[in-house]
C-alpha cells in the first residue's frame, strides 16, 4: 500500500532536483539581467513612474526592450493603443521561439502561464540545454530557470528604481555600460550556433536586417522585422551537406 505514496514522493524529489538544476544553470544569465533591470528601474523613475509601478511593469510585461519602449512612449504622451501595438511588435519574435521549444518540452496544461517566463536568454539557454536532459526532467528544469530569471529581473528593477540614481551619480560610467550587459550576454550564448550553416545564415541575415532598418530610421520596428527576416532565412535556405574527401 505504501508503494504509490513512495513513488509520488520520489517523483516530487526528482522534480525539485530538476528545478534546482535549472536554477543553478540559469545563474550565469544574471550577469546580464541585473545591470539592465537596474537600468530600467532608474529610467522608469526618471520618467515619473513609482518604484512599485516599475516593478509591476517588470512583472507583467517582462521584456527588456519593450519595457524601455513602453516607459518612453508613455512619458512622451503617446496614445495607449500605439504603445500596445509597438510593444507587441517588438515581442513578435516569441512566435519563432515557441515552435522551436515545443519540440523539446513535454505536454502540460501549465505552459500558457509558464511561457510568460520565456525571454531571449532563457530561450537560448533552453535550446542548448534541453536536448541534453531526459524528457522527464525538462519541465521542472524550465520552471526553475525561468522563475529565477523573472524574480531577479523584478528585484533588480526595484533596486534600480529605489537606489539606482544614487549609484550612477557616484559612478557615472556604470550608468553608461549597464545597458550593454544583456546584448553582450545574449551574443555569447548564440555564438556557438554559428558553427551550423543554417543558424549562421539566419543570424547574419537578422543582424544585417536590424542594422539596415536602424540606419534607415526604422529603429522602432527593427527588432521584430529583423527577427522575421532571420526566421524566414532559417526555414527557406538550405545547404548541401559537405562531402567527405576521399
Amino acid at each position: 500500500m505504501s508503494q504509490p505514496a513512495d513513488h509520488t514522493v520520489n517523483a516530487q524529489h526528482s522534480s525539485l532536483r530538476s528545478a534546482l538544476q535549472g536554477v543553478r544553470e540559469a545563474i550565469p544569465l544574471l550577469g546580464g539581467y541585473i545591470p539592465v533591470a537596474l537600468s530600467f528601474g532608474l529610467v522608469a523613475t526618471q520618467a515619473d513612474f513609482t518604484t512599485w509601478e516599475a516593478a509591476a511593469i517588470s512583472a507583467l510585461i517582462y521584456a527588456g526592450a519593450s519595457q524601455f519602449l513602453f516607459v518612453g512612449m508613455i512619458a512622451a504622451g503617446a496614445p495607449l493603443w500605439l504603445v500596445v501595438i509597438m510593444t507587441l511588435l517588438i515581442n513578435v519574435r516569441h512566435v519563432v521561439y515557441g515552435p522551436n521549444l515545443a519540440a523539446l518540452l513535454p505536454r502540460s496544461r501549465h505552459w500558457p502561464w509558464l511561457m510568460h517566463g520565456l525571454t531571449d536568454q532563457v530561450f537560448a539557454l533552453a535550446l542548448t540545454r534541453l536536448p541534453q536532459l531526459p524528457e522527464v526532467k525538462r519541465f521542472s528544469w524550465f520552471v526553475g530557470a525561468s522563475l529565477l530569471a523573472w524574480a531577479v529581473w523584478i528585484i533588480g528593477t526595484i533596486v534600480g528604481a529605489s537606489g539606482g540614481e544614487a549609484v550612477t551619480a557616484r559612478w557615472p560610467l556604470l550608468g553608461e555600460i549597464m545597458p550593454f550587459a544583456l546584448p553582450a550576454l545574449f551574443l555569447t550564448m548564440v555564438a556557438p550556433r554559428f558553427t551550423d550553416q543554417r543558424w549562421a545564415a539566419a543570424m547574419l541575415c537578422t543582424i544585417l536586417a536590424a542594422l539596415a532598418l536602424n540606419l534607415a530610421g526604422w529603429s522602432n520596428v527593427a527588432i521584430p522585422l529583423a527577427a522575421a527576416c532571420g526566421a524566414l532565412c532559417f526555414y527557406t535556405v538550405t545547404f548541401q551537406p559537405r562531402r567527405s574527401r576521399p
